[in-house]
């Protein structure tokens, strides 16, 4: 699936800002994970999954990660693509367990760079260029700031990832930042 393919896709199902500029923000953030993971000849394919890990959010909120199977396979995707959207809402809306490096690095930024969004956009800066671990941390400890955002899911990630809160988190700022994450 080209970018063109997965962003018509994603646009024929979604419509509002939020959502888009969310799916944006994961393309981004993937594709600079998979190069700094080493999976550089597959930086199109995991930042298509960032793209569209929400497809059926948007329209069909109760159905999340259910419905995406659905709309993946009539778009003509393949079992690993639709394997790696569906388990990033695991043990929330799906049964279905990371198990790939790039289904884990998902399922723990997906909530992350909301919460790292929110934090940025707090500061005077308005900005990620100025943003440290320490902010990131305060806020995550507030579980009323960003409230819609999982810290145990976060948590979650960064274990299964084998990577500390801190590293995870450290890392994540870097990919938002490098990949030119838009803010609300």
């Amino acid at each position: 699936m080209t970018r063109d393919e997965a962003w018509a896709l994603l646009t024929q199902y979604n419509q509002g800002e939020f959502h888009l500029r969310h799916a944006r923000t994961l393309e981004g953030v993937m594709r600079y994970f998979a190069g700094e993971l080493g999976y550089g000849d597959e930086a199109d394919f995991w930042a298509n999954v960032g793209l569209l890990h929400d497809v059926d959010f948007e329209q069909w909120p109760d159905e999340h990660c259910q419905k995406a199977r659905e709309l993946l396979e009539n778009a003509g995707c393949d079992e690993r693509f639709i394997h790696a959207v569906v388990c990033h809402g695991y043990g929330l809306c799906s049964d279905v367990k990371p198990e790939h490096e790039m289904e884990k690095v998902l399922f723990a930024v997906d909530e992350l760079t909301g919460l790292i969004s929110a934090v940025a956009i707090m500061r005077p800066s308005r900005s990620l260029d100025d943003l440290e671990l320490p902010s990131v941390k305060k806020k995550f400890k507030d579980k009323k700031f960003a409230a819609g955002c999982s810290r145990d899911v976060i948590r979650q990630g960064a274990e299964m990832l084998g990577w500390t809160l801190d590293d995870l988190i450290s890392r994540t700022i870097v990919a938002m930042r490098e990949s030119g994450a838009e803010l609300g």
